[in-house]
């Protein structure tokens, strides 16, 4: 095993059942190498069969957390997930704009189960003050057609929405393919300057809760390890892929991913 070379800030939402947010990222940072920090927006009720309540923290507490971080251990990304309302939104985006590390901004906005995570009028604000700080934006298909007002069900959709939001100010897109029918599931990374498609077969199970988070988190480990940002990308995807094949079946519901497979793979 090697030492954490890369340190990630994760703003983000708690999942008690472990599979998503803060404890999702927290695995995925550390699986892939770096070293994660967080701080903590919400403290979620939530297992495999659903968001049950959200408990937001005061904006104080959660801006000391990520000041905490940054003044004393420092962070080569920031990578944010459930922020959960507009002052949440305007909060991190003044932390974001105040450091020079690069942000994965993942809009969290609906949970797996169905469950709204970000209200509708808090929306706008994610569209005009985190998207254009993000150094890689990762929405799904839901995401990116609230944020762009463009329909996503084929890739030609994935490809006019990311455009769009490079339009809006995120320095590179990568969007997600899993909600968009089909027997192949494609990503797709958009930068100004060209596209690169990410695709494998779609995997039969219903054991992908916390793919969002996951993927992010593991894109935002290598930008903090100083990987270029395709090769970043690329291998988060494939770390995710295995992930979500080794899926330990644990729940009733949409259960989680195995973050820890490249750790027992190295012994």
């Amino acid at each position: 095993m090697t030492s954490p070379t890369g340190r990630v800030l994760i703003i983000a939402g708690s999942d008690s059942g472990g599979g998503a947010g803060i404890q999702a990222d927290i695995k995925a940072v550390t699986a892939m190498g770096g070293y994660a920090a967080t701080a903590i927006t919400a403290i979620t009720v939530q297992n495999t069969l659903g968001v049950h309540g959200v408990h937001p923290l005061p904006l104080d507490l959660i801006e000391a957390q990520a000041r905490a971080v940054l003044d004393d251990i420092g962070a080569d990304a920031i990578k944010t997930g459930m922020l959960g309302s507009t002052e949440v939104v305007e909060r991190v985006a003044a932390i974001l704009a105040s450091s020079d590390a690069p942000a994965v901004v993942d809009p969290v906005m609906i949970a797996k189960g169905g469950q709204p995570l970000l209200p509708d009028e808090a929306v706008a604000a994610v569209r005009t003050l985190m998207v254009p700080r993000a150094a890689l934006l990762t929405p799904n298909a839901p995401e990116a057609e609230a944020l762009t007002g463009v329909p996503v069900a084929d890739l030609d959709g994935q490809r006019r929405a990311g455009e769009a939001l490079l339009a809006l100010g995120a320095r590179a897109v990568l969007m997600k393919g899993g909600h968009v029918p089909g027997e192949t599931v494609i990503d797709l990374l958009l930068t100004p300057t060209g596209e690169t498609l990410l695709e494998g077969p779609r995997v039969d199970t219903r054991h992908t809760h916390g793919t969002g988070c996951t993927l992010a988190s593991a894109c935002a480990a290598g930008l903090a390890k100083g990987l270029p940002l395709d090769v970043a990308v690329a291998e988060a995807w494939a770390y995710v892929a295995e992930a979500i094949r080794r899926a330990p079946g644990l729940g009733q519901g949409h259960g989680p991913l195995d973050h820890g497979w490249p750790l027992r793979d190295a012994r």
